[in-house]
């Protein structure tokens, strides 16, 4: 089998993620310890003990759904072979650490800064985010294009077929779920974000976040990532700039998570294993490519038996 490793993004943190990791593993210990003198404050304590409001501040949620994933990257990826990897949103870098395009300690200031950014962004200007079932992409693109007379709108979010997630303004947001419940969407939600990401919105936290990606140094991929913005793969010939003009654009981009999946299963990945806090890419893949393996792994006692 050709095992691609997915990575989840922001939403799928909760109180006491990674503790039991942490409690049985000395290499996910020293990976918070690490953690910790690089981002200034204890991680490992608001992972594992909260608050639940602390630990959804974007600043945090970001840096810890990261660590989480990484630790069981660290315990895992030598039992698997792995070909091929993405990440949703925020779970990119994770990938791009997997893929060796990145390591762990400069993966983690980015998304350090990554997370501050879009929190300061989405405090600048309030936004919001809506969830879209059972509507086709393109009519809702149309609908974000009619509705955004209104206000800024996109679609953020092409998860699965019919799963799909607005953003932008209140008014423009609002105005577009007006519009698909219009056009027989099955389920409109208005989302509890704390800021209107993959939209215009983030806007503000481009261009410091540029100066960042500059001084990166991205070392050649091990294989293949999927990447949000295009849905399709850089590889191990995808030069430097490439990767940075596609994680600069990314914040205001849609995830093409769709398209991710799909290309790596035409391209051979028939085992899916997602790695970090949830379920919540598993469900998606199973939608989009039923005749694929899937699996993932969460906690400590998943992983007994490997």
């Amino acid at each position: 089998m050709k095992t691609a490793f997915i990575f989840p993004g922001q939403g799928a943190q909760y109180v006491g993620m990674a503790k039991d990791l942490y409690e049985n593993y000395t290499e996910v210990k020293n990976l918070y310890k690490s953690a910790n003198e690089i981002l200034g404050f204890e991680l490992d304590k608001v992972s594992f003990e909260g608050p639940e409001e602390k630990l959804k501040q974007t600043y945090i949620t970001q840096p810890a759904i990261f660590v989480h994933s990484l630790a069981l990257n660290s315990i895992l990826f030598s039992k698997f072979e792995v070909k091929f990897a993405a990440g949703h949103s925020l779970g990119e870098y994770s990938a791009l650490v997997c893929a060796g395009a990145l390591n762990f300690e400069t993966g983690l200031k980015l998304v350090k800064l990554r997370g501050e950014l879009m929190q300061q962004a989405g405090e600048r200007q309030k936004g919001t985010m809506a969830a879209i079932i059972g509507m086709d992409g393109e009519k809702l693109v149309e609908v974000c294009k009619e509705a955004s007379e209104a206000g800024i709108v996109q679609v953020a979010n092409f998860n699965s077929p019919g799963q799909l997630v607005i953003s932008g303004s209140v008014e423009g947001v609002r105005k577009a779920m007006e519009l698909a419940k219009a056009n027989k969407a099955k389920l409109v939600k208005e989302l509890v974000v704390h800021g209107a990401f993959h939209s215009p919105i983030m806007e503000p936290a481009k261009e410091e976040f540029k100066i960042a990606l500059e001084e990166v140094e991205f070392s050649k991929l091990n294989f293949p990532v999927y990447v949000n913005v295009t849905g399709n793969a850089i590889t191990p010939d995808t030069k430097p700039n490439e990767i940075r003009d596609l994680l600069y654009n990314q914040l205001t981009s849609s995830v093409r998570w769709e398209d991710c999946v799909r290309n790596m299963a035409r391209d051979g990945a028939d085992d899916f294993v997602e790695l970090g806090p949830g379920k919540v890419l598993q469900g998606l893949v199973k939608r989009i490519c039923p005749n694929v393996s899937v699996k993932g792994f969460d906690k400590a006692e998943e992983l007994s038996g490997l």
